[in-house]
């Protein structure tokens, strides 16, 4: 006897969990074929976003100035924090969980007898759910990789790649060549690319030679400066001066932002961008969990910084941000993360760990954690806590309003915070 049909999201997403025996089982066949039974397309501009690191924060600039524009904008971005419907957004603002449930239901019926991650089944429903939209411009984020990832399913008008470093190794290989490799999966012919990345790997300046890709290099098409109160961009036909900072924190923004406005300048024939839209688009683009630095005392940042390269960031990010007496980490990550270099990158910044266990079976366990950590820093004062807002409560009532916590890794680990901050439940969830 068949099982009823899911009646809401909960259950639709319950059932997504069942599917697939694997959470990531890289293979693009399974996504094309359903694709085509569904007669899935876009006919107005989409931008692909892949990488390592700043994906989120190029999507939401990407976003930000388009909406000022004036265009009607459609974004797919993910992890989500708290609510499955953050994942996809028209014109700003989260899609209702209602508006979702049809498009699971044609994806059911789709895919036959074919076994769909948790991933591919619901990368598939946002894909549907905003191609059925007036959109004058689609913003992809891509999950895992590139080459094999869900998301490449869909023919980018323009590829963006923001950073390449080591992450998802297992998956993607043991190093920046055979990473590019992948990430480069999202260019196409004759079509434009983008990579902000200022040392690309001569993998991605291969695939894109022999693609006869438009790629469009920072440092050659591209370039940008600056100084303490204003920054500047060049590209192969346009130019910005005189401008502030993005709203978003960090040290690596301008670098985001760069690879964007070289985005935009490829677009420009069918999508035009006034200086006017730039400038304001960067003054109120909006991410969480990026650096994010909440009001009040003591200082709380959240940051889903989780592998050495995002976490070297984070660490100069909080130089930068001025003295604390103290500041307490809450961490939380996945095991499959090169967690010894997160470690000894960010451990100098670090007075005291409260770390966490996370709900998911490929989080490793906080006291894991803590022995890994003893074996490199037996100084270091650490905590073990069952989740993310039990240790996130320990390490606030530990602290005097002049002292900072920083919240990291995971999203299971921001997004528990959030959460208990919230008072609200988060949302069943893949990793991806």
């Amino acid at each position: 006897m068949n099982a009823p049909q899911p009646q809401s999201l909960s259950d639709w997403l319950a059932h997504c969990e069942r599917l697939h025996p694997k959470t990531i089982d890289l293979t693009l066949a399974r996504v094309l074929a359903v694709r085509d039974r569904l007669g899935l397309a876009f006919r107005t501009p989409v931008v692909t976003v892949a990488g390592t690191n700043g994906k989120g924060s190029s999507c939401a600039m990407l976003e930000s100035i388009a909406r000022q524009a004036g265009y009607r904008v459609g974004l797919y971005i993910k992890p989500h924090f708290l609510h499955f419907e953050e994942r996809c957004r028209v014109e700003g603002v989260s899609v209702s969980a209602e508006s979702l449930l049809p498009h699971f239901e044609a994806v059911e019926a789709a895919r036959g007898d074919l076994q769909l991650t948790y991933f591919e089944f619901t990368t598939l429903v946002i894909l549907r759910r905003l191609a059925e939209e007036s959109l004058d411009l689609v913003i992809l984020e891509v999950g895992l990789g590139g080459r094999l990832d869900a998301l490449n399913c869909i023919d980018a008008d323009v590829a963006l790649i923001t950073s390449i470093d080591l992450d998802h190794m297992d998956y993607l290989g043991p190093d920046r060549e055979s990473i590019g490799r992948e990430k480069a999966g999202i260019l196409r012919a004759a079509r434009p690319a983008v990579c902000a990345d200022p040392l690309p790997p001569a993998s991605l300046l291969l695939v894109a030679e022999q693609l006869g890709s438009d790629l469009r290099l920072s440092g050659r098409d591209f370039r940008f400066d600056g100084d303490r109160q204003q920054w500047r961009w060049q590209g192969r036909t346009k130019r910005y001066a005189g401008m502030a900072y993005p709203a978003l924190r960090g040290a690596n923004q301008l670098l985001n932002a760069a690879g964007v406005l070289a985005v935009f300048e490829a677009l420009q024939q069918r999508l035009p961008i006034s200086a006017q839209a730039v400038r304001q688009g960067l003054a109120v683009v909006e991410l969480a969990g990026r650096f994010q630095v909440l009001p009040g005392q003591p200082t709380v940042i959240l940051d889903v910084a989780h592998n050495p390269h995002a976490v070297a960031t984070l660490a100069q990010n909080l130089d930068q941000l001025g003295f604390a007496p103290r500041t307490r980490a809450v961490f939380g990550a996945m095991a499959d993360k090169a967690l010894d270099e997160v470690f000894t990158r960010i451990a100098p910044w670090i007075d005291e760990w409260h770390l966490c266990d996370l709900p998911t079976p490929r989080a490793a366990k906080a006291l894991d954690l803590q022995q890994r950590f003893v074996a490199l820093r037996e100084e270091s004062v650490l905590h073990v806590h069952a989740e993310a807002w039990e240790a996130f409560t320990a390490a606030k009532v530990a602290s005097e309003p002049a002292d900072r916590i920083v919240v990291f890794g995971s999203f299971f680990t921001v997004g528990g915070v959030m959460a208990g901050l919230q008072g609200a439940t988060r949302t069943q969830t893949s990793a991806f």
